[in-house]
């Protein structure tokens, strides 16, 4: 037989588990967009909405491009 006292009781701890949830999602959101993760996604949409005709780099290159980049250009580094 079913307890009536179990759903109650599970209610508050699922809500509690999918709030720990969430929030183990956003941090690690958070430290992938600090990190850089989102960059290359975000260039490819850039190519393609205003570049279209232009070849879209494999990730791999648009990496090596841009450390290149940014070892040439040493400006925007902090150390």
């Amino acid at each position: 037989m079913s307890n009536p006292e179990a759903p109650l009781a599970a209610g508050p701890l699922r809500r509690a588990g999918l709030a720990l949830v969430r929030s183990v999602k956003a941090v690690a959101w958070w430290f992938n967009s600090i990190l850089g993760g989102n960059d290359y996604a975000r260039y490819v949409d850039h190519l393609r909405l205003h570049h279209p005709g232009c070849e879209i780099p494999s990730e791999r290159q648009y990496w090596r491009d841009r450390h290149a980049a940014a070892t040439k250009n040493p400006a925007n580094r902090c150390c």
